[in-house]
């Protein structure tokens, strides 16, 4: 063989060799990642062909395949669409998927191992390839009280509610919410449309998942933190005095902190702490804050649930952080929730959660059980207890701060015969604080001493009550219809 020929040998010989390594990078390294990717409509294509698993929750269905007489033989269908969007997520052929029709897509377009054994009876028997069935642990009574306490108000926010005992996400509302149906629609058009009306790039889209994607300042919740530190270091008891100023000189610096108001604490220059707790006093806390530490205040947050990157519901959660800690000042405003302290709502929730059950937080889950096609039980969510975060003790004490602070309030939709324990939050927030209506919280569970149900309300910007938003008289209302459907028609 002559040198030029020669060459042109090997040279054809290393592209074929590059084109076979491109071939099995694309084929066999990156084929699953291509195939999990929400963009992929290749994917969608086909799986529009086939029915796609339901998924329902306390026996209603609340997403399903129904066939139709187009080119595709399915068209995916939501019942009270915007009402439960925040968990189904949507379906479209052109924008992907996403909540639950993301994170559990394997099962629910049938690829997935579980459904291994029914995916070789199909070939068997010769029936057509379907998906399987995710139930959810959403109870529709408390998740229909949640998204009608906010949406029938206007109040763009969240609501989520935990039983503490096992976990179960009863309710995860996020408003303002959308109907996921012109997303799945056959028409390219009604799809483009749709998200267009939909403002996806603006932070007040009602695509923005609020219950676990955003974080918010968490306000006096926080003081729940503060709070179990304290008590975990002995440093503090309900009668333990403190101070009752109106407003303190932070430590490391000449800036003042104002209660509430600028109201004082109390008659006098002290008052007990569990006067302090009742009222929701800025100055003990940030002073408590102080006197525990960085170290002490980040583990005890850390020991709820912040901090964790890795969170999933199985929708991935965003995480919960406590700020830099970098000196006196900081840490003092940190421990009154300002600053850089942030939380989604599922961590509130998470946080109350552990203290109605008595220090023990648990694993949150929202989904129940996978099952087969045929509505058989294939896998089912056990509950799953993490390391314990507070003692037994000191949830006790906090229960009982918790109800003077929720006996204390006067705001409306208390439930006659039932205990409830809580505390509120006025989070300031954005480059101009004190002028931009506050975000609300309420934080709740109940009844006490048997606590079924706990949750966690956010109203953003106060429900636009501008200077008379607070915790107790915008998000409490909330946070006690929640919990009412949850004792009346819970499980």
């Amino acid at each position: 063989m002559n040198t030029p020929l020669r060459r042109v040998s090997l040279v054809v010989m290393g592209l074929i060799v590059l084109l076979l390594g491109q071939a099995t990078w694309v084929q066999v390294v990156k084929a699953d990642e291509y195939k999990a990717n929400p963009y992929n409509q290749r994917v969608l294509l086909d799986e529009y062909n086939r029915q796609r698993g339901q998924i329902s929750a306390g026996g209603e269905v609340l997403a399903s395949s129904v066939p139709t007489d187009d080119r595709f033989k399915y068209l995916r269908q939501y019942s009270n669409g915007p009402m439960y969007s925040p968990v189904t997520g949507y379906y479209s052929q052109i924008y992907g998927t996403s909540g639950i029709e993301r994170s559990m897509d394997s099962v629910l377009n049938g690829s997935d191992d579980r459904l291994f054994v029914r995916r070789i009876s199909d070939v068997i028997t010769g029936r057509s390839p379907a998906g399987g069935n995710v139930a959810l642990t959403i109870d529709p009574k408390v998740q229909q009280a949640a998204y009608q306490a906010m949406a029938s108000r206007g109040y763009q926010g969240s609501v989520v509610a935990i039983r503490p005992q096992t976990g179960e996400i009863l309710a995860l509302v996020s408003t303002p919410s959308y109907d996921p149906n012109p997303l799945a629609s056959h028409d390219g058009q009604t799809q483009r449309d749709a998200w267009q009306s939909l403002n996806p790039s603006s932070n007040d889209s009602p695509l923005v998942n609020r219950a676990i994607s955003e974080t918010y300042p968490p306000g006096s919740t926080f003081k729940l933190v503060t709070t179990s530190t304290a008590l975990e270091a002995n440093m503090i008891t309900p009668q333990s005095p403190v101070t009752a100023e109106p407003r303190i000189t932070l430590p490391d610096s000449t800036t003042t902190l104002e209660n509430y108001d600028g109201e004082r604490c109390g008659p006098g220059p002290t008052v007990p702490f569990s006067v302090a707790f009742a009222k929701s006093c800025n100055g003990p806390f940030a002073q408590l804050a102080d006197q525990v530490g960085a170290d002490r205040l980040r583990a005890q947050a850390t020991a709820y649930g912040m901090e964790n990157p890795n969170l999933t519901i199985p929708m991935p959660v965003a995480e919960s952080d406590v700020g830099d800690l970098a000196d006196g000042a900081s840490l003092a405003q940190s421990g009154i929730g300002q600053r850089d302290v942030r939380l989604t709502p599922l961590q509130n929730a998470m946080i109350t959660a552990t203290i109605a059950n008595g220090g023990i937080p648990m694993q949150p889950h929202v989904v129940s059980q996978i099952q087969g096609q045929d509505l058989s039980v294939v896998d089912t969510t056990e509950p799953d207890r993490l390391s314990r975060a507070i003692s037994g003790s000191t949830a006790s004490t906090l229960t009982q701060l918790m109800i003077g602070s929720e006996n204390g309030g006067t705001s409306g939709g208390k439930i006659p015969g039932i205990q409830l324990a809580s505390k509120t939050g006025t989070a300031e927030w954005g480059a101009s604080p004190k002028t931009n209506p506050p975000h609300t919280w309420y934080d709740v569970f109940g009844p006490v001493p048997d606590p079924q149900v706990a949750v966690s309300v956010i109203v953003e910007k106060g429900g636009n009550r501008g200077d008379d938003a607070t915790g107790s008289s915008v998000a409490g209302p909330v946070g006690r219809a929640v919990v009412a459907a949850a004792l009346q028609g819970g499980r």
